[in-house]
């Protein structure tokens, strides 16, 4: 076995692969950027080498500098993680030629299968179902016009050495598909080195389910079940599961044992990746392989109960697979939640800055369940614009889906993440959507539940009154502890009272508190009321209680007169007052936001590409405006109405922070 690996890569797969190394007894390099000085990945690791400049392709794309940090670290193989070279036949073949070990596929595999273009080719050959598309090169965005019209609209344009959702476009129209190619190729040439471009049909409402292949170089192979990833935006995966809630036994079998003979037929050796496209009457079609370890792998993980990571490190270390396919036993049911520095309030733009709170929910191993959270960044850190911007990767385990949603939403309620925009909110009202619940989604399920962006979540009157109760006793105990201050005047004693007003998401409720030792009993004017217990303190930013007997997970922060809550997605203002300070505030007039609609403001921090109009030109609605560059993504900005332009402030090149004004209008 090695005594020495080197992680090619940062953040929270470098981490991962940190932990099984450290369980098999393998002494672990990280390598690190000027960026990620400081990062967790480094501080976990036995040794780090510095490797370059904050970018990518300065840094963890170039294989030279990474061929000198296994130099100076006497690393005797390499886990590439996911993303960067991991897919890179070229690294693979520098490795090879150092005599040192690529923890992954063979060269050949590689370039066969992580090619798009080549692999769709195999599939086909291979008598693998595939969608109708376009495999060669594409010179210019009028032979991709050409083409989209003869495959037949809607098209998708992917990058061939593509991932991540970067260089994909989908166009439903010439227009699209002309702006589409530019930016695909533009995000793939910056990204991955590579600019080349392909086309496919666009299969309206498929479902995205992948198998898990695990092969050795003996000649074995075998299956662990599939995922289910269809819950994506701007096609990358954001909620995945295993099982998935689709599929029947046989077609799970139908389409592990193909993607089996798929990846066996390239000699393929290590973990991979076969994905399908599956439509309504389980159809499956070929999509990609993956040469490397999957972002998801943990529920894949989680139900079988293999390390996906030790298998791929004791696969290329020569050994055979300790498992047959009739060992591979899919037990419960796996979640995982993507949390990422995107701001769902501002249509999932790219969020940066230091983290000044992360408190993920403690992690848990039990028979009952479990509560995993993988992650490469802690309190304090930074979210750089450098890279990708997940923060952490949260699942959890259950025997029944049923409980493992609702063991997810109790672990959403319990992160804390605080000084980055971030999609917590927009996880937990996933994890309560009706048709998510139902196990009904695909891939459309973002853009058609949600075709305004996300604006927080309305709860429910039940939930609401049970917040207003929670609150209700919260604010006692506050007043309590404000009324016991020291110092005070002698016969000034101040009682804290029993009656409260409590407004709340637009409704008000006078309520009455009657408390023990135990904990408080809040009655509303109906006659109704909820029983609520805690040992919630002023100051602590987590309230876990119980009301009812059920428990009620609540992010506290301080507004005047109450509290900032956010629950279940829902970020709410909770006025706890006196019924005299209601009926005063009843008469307050409400402050109105100010008028920026005719001005484009630029809604993440980023760095102004292209500017497409002039001062004076007029605009129509949905036109380009201007595009600016983000987390490696390209944001094309679009004008909401007809206007003329008045004003601009920006040029291409200029960098920008959140709500900088980039011109203006008539």
């Amino acid at each position: 076995m090695f005594s020495k690996i080197l992680i090619a890569n940062r953040g929270e797969i470098a981490c991962r692969v940190i932990k099984s190394a450290r369980k098999m007894g393998i002494s672990t390099v990280a390598i690190y950027s000027d960026a990620d000085k400081q990062a967790l990945h480094v501080q976990m690791a036995d040794e780090a080498v510095h490797i370059g400049p904050p970018p990518a392709n300065q840094s963890y794309i170039v294989i030279d500098k990474v061929m000198e940090a296994i130099r100076a670290s006497g690393a005797q193989a390499v886990h590439p993680g996911y993303g960067f070279l991991s897919e890179n036949s070229k690294f693979a073949e520098a490795l090879a030629a150092e005599g040192v070990a690529f923890i992954g596929p063979p060269v050949g595999a590689i370039e066969k299968m992580g090619d798009k273009i080549t692999s769709k080719k195999i599939a086909q050959e291979a008598g693998v179902s595939t969608v109708p598309g376009y495999m060669g090169l594409i010179s210019d965005a009028d032979e991709a016009v050409n083409i989209s019209n003869e495959i037949g609209y809607p098209v998708m344009l992917k990058a061939s050495a593509g991932g991540g959702g970067k260089g994909m476009r989908i166009a439903w129209n010439d227009y699209e598909a002309r702006e589409g190619f530019q930016s695909s190729k533009n995000e793939a040439a910056s990204s991955f080195g590579d600019d080349r471009i392909f086309i496919e049909k666009f299969v309206t409402q498929p479902r995205h389910i992948e198998i898990q292949v695990l092969c050795d170089s003996h000649g074995n192979g075998i299956y662990l079940g599939e995922r289910e990833c269809s819950i994506q935006r701007r096609n990358q995966k954001v909620v995945e599961e295993a099982p998935s809630p689709f599929l029947d036994e046989a077609t799970r079998r139908a389409m592990g044992e193909q993607a089996v003979a798929l990846a066996q037929a390239v000699d393929y050796t290590s973990a991979g990746t076969v994905e399908f496209i599956v439509d309504g009457d389980k159809n499956f079609y070929f999509l990609e392989m993956n040469t490397r370890l999957q972002v998801e792998h943990p529920v894949t993980e989680l139900i079988t109960g293999v390390d996906l990571v030790e298998q791929m490190i004791r696969v290329a270390n020569g050994e055979k697979l300790s498992i047959t396919q009739d060992d591979v036993k899919l037990n419960g049911w796996a979640i995982e939640n993507r949390l990422y520095a995107e701001d769902p309030y501002r249509g999932f733009l790219p969020s940066i800055g230091r983290l000044s709170r992360y408190r993920p929910p403690a992690e848990v191993a039990e028979a009952s369940h479990v509560v995993r959270n993988d992650t490469g960044v802690y309190e304090g850190g930074e979210i750089s614009m450098y890279y990708d911007p997940m923060i952490a990767k949260l699942c959890t385990w259950a025997p029944t889906r049923e409980d493992a949603i609702e063991r997810m939403r109790v672990a959403l309620d319990s992160f804390e993440v605080e000084g980055i925009g971030h999609n917590l909110p927009f996880l937990a009202a996933v994890m309560d959507h009706p048709i998510f619940v139902a196990g009904d989604m695909t891939t459309a399920f973002i853009e058609e539940q949600f075709p305004d962006g996300f604006q927080g979540v309305e709860l429910a009157e039940a939930d609401l009154r049970k917040i207003a109760a929670s609150c209700a006793a919260m604010h006692r105990v506050a007043e309590i502890r404000r009324a016991r201050v020291s110092g005070r005047m002698d016969n000034h004693e101040r009682k804290v009272g029993r009656d409260w007003n409590v407004a709340v998401q637009g409704q008000s409720y006078d309520v009455t508190i009657d408390a023990d030792k135990a904990g408080a009993t809040v009655a509303f004017e109906d006659g109704t009321s909820h029983r609520v217990t805690s040992d919630w303190t002023p100051g602590d930013q987590l309230a876990m209680l119980t009301v009812d007997d059920a428990p009620l997970v609540l992010k506290v922060g301080k507004v005047s007169g109450g509290f900032r809550i956010r629950s279940r997605g829902a970020d709410l203002k909770v006025h706890v007052r006196t019924p005299r300070q209601a009926e005063l505030a009843a008469k307050m007039p409400e402050k109105l936001p100010p008028d920026t609609s005719k001005m484009l403001l630029c809604p993440m921090p980023g760095l102004i590409v292209k500017v497409n109009v002039e001062v004076g030109d007029e605009v129509q609605d949905g036109q380009a405006l201007c595009t600016v560059e983000a987390m490696k993504m390209e944001n094309i900005l679009r004008a909401e109405r007809k206007g003329i332009v008045s004003k601009i402030n920006a040029g291409a090149g200029d960098s920008l922070a959140v709500d900088d004004v980039i011109m203006e209008f008539e």
